[in-house]
């Protein structure tokens, strides 16, 4: 089993963090740690895919023709996910200063307290 952690660190590192974010997310009742939660949880699955796209000796396909190939699309895919996640870090931040202007805290059980006496 040790051997296997060992060997498989990679794993144990998502794990962490998918674990660290979601109990973030959950427990939190502040907006920024809720957002920051997230985006720890983000950074785990963009490390899990980016792991299960390893091939030991892999080359890409366009510099070598002998094998074995490496897939470029995960790599893309997840390029592509971290503009997507830091957009909308920016749009959750930007919303998060508008209700904090608004209702002078980021607690989220005052703000249920508050809208429900509106």
């Amino acid at each position: 089993m040790i051997d296997l952690l060992l060997t498989r660190y990679n794993y144990v590192a998502v794990v962490l963090l998918l674990g660290i974010g979601a109990y973030m997310i959950i427990e939190s009742s502040n907006l920024v740690k809720k957002i920051v939660g997230m985006n720890v949880f983000q950074t785990g699955i963009f490390l899990f895919f980016i792991t299960s796209a390893y091939r030991v000796g892999g080359a890409p396909p366009v510099l070598t023709n002998e094998g074995p190939y490496v897939s470029p699309l995960p790599h893309v895919l997840i390029l592509t996910a971290i503009v997507v996640g830091v957009s909308l870090t920016a749009v959750a931040l930007a919303l998060i200063v508008r209700i904090h202007s608004v209702y002078g805290t980021l607690d989220e059980d005052v703000l249920r307290e508050v809208r429900a006496n509106e």
